[in-house]
């Protein structure tokens, strides 16, 4: 369902993503882990078409992103780390707009936001204004809207971050259940190791924008040595403590302060 193959990201001098390759099966609940800066979120922009690579073929559905971006646009789904809710729209208004930026039919629309807003026990608020939700609906709100047209591949950009452990549980049940009932890709990054460690049937680690491990939890585990996925991260990665995730452009201007001094 997704196919990365040898894709590279640079941005002048400074490399963010180096010659990296992976393959997500269809209905697989995937996890794409790494520290702040390793590269993940430049590798999710580009396979949601928001970043051109360098170098590389991606493909989401067999679609190319670079040259069928519309059709890969199409096959998938994404909730931004960041909230991008309407806060003055109502949920269902939230939905409505959503479905006509996606061209989803008139006569199935109103059918399908209620089914998702039922689905994510919303169908009882869906006149309410956004800003009257909490963190937890706000994030069942997004995931719903992310389904309307029907997508292969759900793209999850830290969708629990800043959430209790009550309504991140909720959170994951949900998508468990989309990811049976529709079939539907779940590719999805967070820095909650239990929670990769419980949900995702396959894990790929990137580290200074390359991959250093693709294997299940419990492979990583027995190859590392360890007692639990964060454990196994730890030694894969490291402990040093990184900075927060930083642009491409504080990466680029980081790069000529250290240049400048020589």
């Amino acid at each position: 369902m997704i196919d990365v193959s040898h894709l590279t990201k640079k941005f002048k001098d400074f490399t963010a993503v180096d010659d990296i390759s992976f393959h997500v099966n269809e209905g697989e609940i995937f996890a794409f882990l790494g520290p702040n800066g390793a590269g993940k979120t430049t590798t999710i922009k580009m396979l949601t078409t928001l970043l051109k690579p360098t170098h590389g073929v991606l493909k989401v559905n067999g679609h190319s992103v670079a040259t069928h971006q519309l059709l890969a646009r199409q096959s998938f789904g994404i909730v931004f780390q960041d909230p991008s809710l309407d806060d003055d729209l109502t949920a269902y208004e939230n939905m409505d707009l959503h479905a006509t930026l996606y061209h989803v039919p008139v006569q199935e629309k109103k059918q399908r936001i209620m089914e998702l807003l039922k689905f994510v026990e919303l169908d009882t608020r869906k006149d309410d204004l956004v800003k009257t939700f909490s963190g937890g609906m706000k994030r069942r709100l997004e995931i719903a809207r992310g389904l309307l047209h029907h997508p292969k591949v759900l793209f999850l950009d830290e969708p629990t971050v800043g959430l209790d452990p009550q309504t991140r549980n909720h959170i994951w049940e949900y998508i468990q259940n989309l990811s049976k009932k529709e079939k539907i890709t779940i590719f999805f990054t967070t820095h909650y190791m239990e929670e990769a460690e419980k949900v995702a049937e396959r894990v790929v680690i990137i580290d200074h924008g390359t991959i250093i491990a693709e294997e299940t939890s419990a492979e990583l585990k027995e190859k590392t040595g360890t007692h639990s996925l964060e454990d196994a991260f730890l030694k894969l990665t490291g402990k040093t403590i990184r900075d927060e995730d930083a642009s491409p452009m504080d990466h680029m201007r980081q790069h000529r302060r250290m240049w400048s001094r020589r």
